[in-house]
């Protein structure tokens, strides 16, 4: 991070000497992402497209993870990373550039890294990946690689992605030692939107799928009548809406939110739903109210997805801090949004560089 970076901890105030030291734990595949902008169109076949914009990134689990780290949360992750150059670059571009712990990560020797190009266009993107499963990280702990979190680490938080029938040990665990568990969720492949295959929805503190998916799950056609079926699942429900914004329900204290979108132009949208979830996270850890939690996450995912790249595009309070000096400067604002997020004067520093702000660059990094 730069140091001209404002830099705030969202928790100050709340931490204690008994607190976990780590405030997110999570665990996935790192992927080398190679992102493509400014195409026109659709790549036709047998023609050559050129692009106007380029950059490299760590990606899969690691957006969420760099999400999580610039928004100040100390960030826990366990991956296994490739024994070549796209995993060291990976390695360092997270332990060093985001400041992410990795003592639960290993190098696996032998084994690449799995690579994503992604093209971005017409608001929508296309990617092709390739790589192999990545190896079972270790139970046990060795001096070259530490034990996966079958024993995971104290936090206050920890990210999961649910998929129907794969049961992930270390979550119950983690909830057990007293994490609140965030689980996402992608596409069911299988067609059959059961809500009982989700091995590990039992433990969530809060479930955020998209509308499409929440009204799947809970055969409803309407994403807030989903919203409010799924909090008789679990305690927190949040679902995405897209350009429409985000709605929630508390159901312990039956408290429901609905916060619209903010308008941007959309250079690419990979990894917004991971940096949605980590501003949901952020807000929740901190002990925001829910509209303000649902609002927040939903600025950091409209402000990444003017940028192009998953972890080249997560905001940080620079880009934060930026984006609410300009909009409170600009003439027209509707009084009642910009209350919306008078919140924010609480929490900010003065902006230190202008908005926007780009971070990508076109390749995996100079030598010195």
């Amino acid at each position: 991070m730069s140091a001209d970076i404002p830099q705030i901890d969202p928790l100050d105030g709340l931490r204690a000497p008994q607190d976990p030291d780590c405030d997110v734990f999570l665990t996935g595949t790192v992927f080398l992402d190679i992102i493509f902008t400014g195409l026109d169109s659709a790549p036709v076949r047998g023609t050559e497209s050129w692009a106007r914009g380029m950059g490299s990134s760590p990606g899969g689990v690691a957006n969420m993870a760099t999400a999580l780290a610039r928004l100040g949360l100390r960030t826990s992750m366990a991956a296994a990373f490739g024994d070549d150059h796209y995993g060291e670059y990976c390695w360092d571009a997270l332990e060093q550039g985001e400041g992410i712990d990795l003592s639960r990560s290993h190098t696996v020797r032998g084994w690449h890294s799995p690579v994503t190009v992604s093209m971005a266009y017409e608001g929508e993107r296309t990617m092709v990946s390739h790589g192999h499963e990545a190896p079972a990280l270790p139970t046990t702990a060795s001096p070259e690689a530490p034990a996966f979190p079958r024993c995971p680490p104290r936090a206050r938080a920890a990210v999961t992605s649910l998929v129907p029938g794969r049961t992930e040990p270390w979550v119950a665990e983690a909830a057990r030692r007293g994490a609140l568990i965030f689980g996402d969720v992608g596409w069911d492949e299988t067609g059959r939107w059961d809500l009982d295959a989700l091995s590990g929805l039992e433990h969530c503190h809060a479930f955020l799928p998209n509308a499409e998916e929440a009204m799947r799950y809970t055969r409803t056609d309407c994403p807030r009548a989903a919203a409010r079926a799924l909090a008789e699942r679990v305690p927190l429900a949040v679902v995405t809406l897209g350009s429409e914004g985000a709605c929630a329900v508390d159901a312990a204290t039956g408290t429901a939110a609905e916060v619209p979108a903010i308008e941007v132009e959309a250079l690419d949208p990979t990894g917004a739903g991971d940096v949605f979830v980590a501003g949901f996270v952020t807000g929740t850890l901190a002990g925001w109210p829910l509209a303000d939690r649902l609002a927040f996450a939903g600025l950091t995912a409209a402000l990444s997805v003017q940028e192009f790249g998953g972890s080249l595009s997560a905001p940080g309070w620079a880009e934060i801090a930026a984006w609410w000096q300009q909009v409170r400067g600009c003439a027209g604002q509707d009084p009642a949004a910009l209350r919306r997020y008078a919140f924010l004067d609480d929490l900010l520093p003065a902006a230190a560089r202008p908005w926007p702000l780009r971070r990508a660059v076109p390749t995996i990094g100079f030598r010195a």
